[in-house]
C-alpha cells in the first residue's frame, strides 16, 4: 500500500511539473480582449496639431553635462516604443550647450519652442522655483500637456496635474551615511566637513541636497558618539563655491588648504562633485579626506576609480528621461493622469565601480 501510494504520488508531481503553472489570459470579465484594448487609438496622432504625429519637446538646463545624456537616450526610447506600437513619436531634445546650470536660457528655449506650431507635448526641467509660472500658463491656454523631470518646483500652476520624475533630494542622506562610514572606518574622531555647493545659482533641489546630507552626517556622528566633528554647511545651503567644475575645484583647493582639520567633502551636483575629487587629487588628501557627491558621469566615475572620491550617488536619468515621454504619451492616448515617479538612488564606489561602468557603455543608463 505505502508503495502504490508513492508510485501515485510520484506520477501527480511528474504531471503537475508538465502541466503549464497557469493558464493564458487573454479576456476579462465584461469580454474585454487584453491584446485589442492594448493597441494605440488611432486619432492619438493627430492630437493637437493633428499632423499624424506627435511632436514631444524634451528640455533639459543643461545640455553640456554628460549628466542628461542617459536623459534624452530614454526620452528617445520611450519615443521609438511608442512609434514601433502605431504612433509616430518625434522628440525634440533641447537645452542650452552649458556644461552648468543656465536657467535663463533654458527659459528663453522653452518660450521659443512654445511658439512652434507642430508642439503637441511639453517636458522640462524646473530647477528655479518660481520662474515657469508664464510658461505652465502658456501651455495650458495652447492646451499643451505638461510634464516636469530632475528637478522639482512645488510651485509652478495645475501642479496636480503636471507629474514629475526624479530623485526626491532626501536621497543625498545616502551620501552622508557614507561619508559617516568612511570617517568611522579610518578612525576620525575630529575635524571639519564642509558642504561645497552654489548658492547663487538658486537651485532649491540642489540645496535641498545639502541640507539632507548635513543633517544624515550629524546624526549618523551622535549616534556613533562622535562630537569632535562638525559641519560647515554654511547658511544651511553649503558653502558657497562658483559654479563650474574649472571654477569650483579652485574654490575647494582653497578651502582645503584654508582648514587644515578638514576630514569630509560633500558635492550635492554634477558639477561640484568632479571639482570636489579634483581638489582632493590636487592636494594629495584623499587619506585624510572621506569625499561623496551625486552624478556618475566619466568624471566622477574616474575620481572614483582613484579613490579621490569615496562614492557618488546616481539619480538614474535614464528613467528621467523615459518616463516624463511615456507619461505625456498616456495622457494623450490614454487620458491617464498624472502620476509621479521617484527614481531613487544607485550608488558607487570602488566596490562595484567595474559593474557599473560595463552596465552603463552598452546601456546609457547612468
Amino acid at each position: 500500500m505505502r508503495k502504490m501510494l508513492s508510485y501515485a504520488c510520484l506520477i501527480g508531481l511528474v504531471l503537475l511539473m508538465a502541466a503549464p503553472v497557469s493558464a493564458q489570459i487573454s479576456a476579462g470579465p465584461g469580454g474585454v480582449n487584453f491584446d485589442e484594448a492594448g493597441k494605440i487609438n488611432p486619432a492619438s496622432k493627430d492630437f493637437h496639431t493633428n499632423d499624424g504625429v506627435l511632436t514631444i519637446a524634451y528640455v533639459t538646463h543643461t545640455a553640456g553635462n554628460g549628466f542628461f545624456n542617459p536623459c534624452y537616450v530614454g526620452a528617445t526610447t520611450a519615443a521609438q516604443a511608442f512609434t514601433a506600437m502605431g504612433l509616430p513619436v518625434n522628440i525634440l531634445r533641447l537645452g542650452p550647450p552649458d556644461a552648468a546650470d543656465n536657467i535663463p536660457a533654458t527659459i528663453a528655449i522653452i518660450n521659443q519652442v512654445l511658439t512652434d506650431p507642430k508642439l503637441d507635448a511639453l517636458a522640462i526641467t524646473t530647477p528655479q522655483v518660481g520662474a515657469y509660472e508664464d510658461i505652465i500658463n502658456k501651455a495650458f491656454e495652447l492646451g499643451i500637456p505638461v510634464a516636469t523631470f530632475n528637478s522639482f518646483d512645488p510651485t509652478i500652476p495645475f501642479r496636480s496635474q503636471i507629474s514629475h520624475t526624479g530623485q526626491s533630494s532626501s536621497a543625498a542622506a545616502i551620501g552622508g551615511e557614507g561619508i559617516v562610514k568612511c570617517l568611522l572606518d579610518k578612525g576620525v574622531d575630529k575635524g571639519v566637513v564642509i558642504m561645497p555647493n552654489s548658492t547663487t545659482l538658486g537651485n532649491v533641489e540642489v540645496n535641498e541636497r545639502v541640507q539632507y546630507a548635513a543633517k544624515a552626517i550629524r546624526e549618523g556622528l551622535e549616534k556613533a558618539g562622535v562630537t569632535g566633528i562638525t559641519v560647515d554647511d554654511g547658511q544651511g545651503i553649503g558653502v558657497d563655491v562658483r559654479p563650474t567644475t574649472a571654477d569650483a575645484t579652485q574654490d575647494i583647493i582653497n578651502l582645503i588648504e584654508s582648514t587644515p582639520d578638514i576630514v569630509g567633502l560633500f558635492g550635492p551636483n554634477g558639477a561640484i562633485t568632479p571639482a570636489v575629487g579634483n581638489a582632493v587629487r590636487s592636494t594629495a588628501t584623499k587619506d585624510q579626506i572621506c569625499s561623496y557627491g551625486f552624478d556618475l558621469g566619466p568624471a566622477q566615475l574616474d575620481l572614483i576609480s582613484t579613490g579621490d572620491l569615496d562614492g557618488a550617488l546616481g539619480q538614474q536619468p535614464y528613467l528621467q528621461g523615459f518616463w516624463p515621454v511615456a507619461q505625456l504619451i498616456l495622457q494623450i492616448d490614454r487620458g491617464v493622469s498624472a502620476g509621479n515617479l521617484d527614481t531613487l538612488a544607485e550608488v558607487v564606489t570602488q566596490e562595484n565601480l567595474a559593474r557599473f561602468q560595463e552596465i552603463v557603455k552598452t546601456r546609457f543608463t547612468n
